[in-house]
């Protein structure tokens, strides 16, 4: 019976030491198991999967170059956010994933990434990659026209993926950027 209590004291130990019960600030998405998996171009002509960025957090944004207020100002939180981890800020990789590939060509988003963050990477692919992408993150984005052209109207959070690329976290827009870095800390 003793060791009964033993080996269950031992594995409620060891359970309670995975990172898989951190408490998070922004909406916990660890036991939804979303598919982090994507293939898509880089703004600098790269093809890109999620193993390409194993052992880094990762902050991933939908949104488009051409976004006249949330984008940029997302954008802009990010640089701060990757500022205030100081020394760790090299373990932070931030994607911009477009939602505008009609639009959002490589040489556009090679002069809109680089003007927030010279680190940065931004994405893009074939409609039929975006759509799959959106549909993985649960990611909502419509085309709307408005006369001669459209703007996208789409959800706008910061999904956080751990080091092994696990989309762990989600930070709805209008989260306190110091919530948001705790919870990279807690991923680093």
């Amino acid at each position: 019976m003793n060791k009964f209590f033993v080996i269950l004291l031992l594995l409620s130990t060891l359970l309670s030491c995975s990172d898989n019960n951190l408490v998070f600030n922004g909406s916990n998405l660890t036991e939804v198991k979303l598919d982090s998996n994507f293939e898509l171009t880089s703004h600098k002509g790269e093809k890109k999967t999620t193993k390409d960025f194993k052992g880094k957090v990762v902050a991933i944004f939908f949104g488009f170059a051409s976004c006249p207020d949330i984008c940029p100002t997302t954008m802009v939180e990010l640089k701060n956010i990757k500022s205030m981890l100081g020394e760790n800020s090299n373990q932070l990789e931030v994607l911009f994933i477009s939602l505008d590939p009609e639009r959002d060509t490589l040489e556009l988003l090679g002069e809109f990434i680089p003007s927030f963050d010279s680190s940065f990477i931004g994405l893009t692919g074939t409609i039929e990659n975006i759509e799959k992408i959106t549909r993985q993150f649960k990611v909502y984005r419509k085309k709307v026209t408005q006369g001669d052209s459209y703007t996208i109207d789409h959800s706008s959070g910061i999904y956080l993926l751990d080091k092994d690329g696990e989309i762990r976290v989600r930070h709805s827009y209008g989260s306190e950027i110091k919530l948001i870095v705790e919870d990279i800390e807690k991923l680093i």
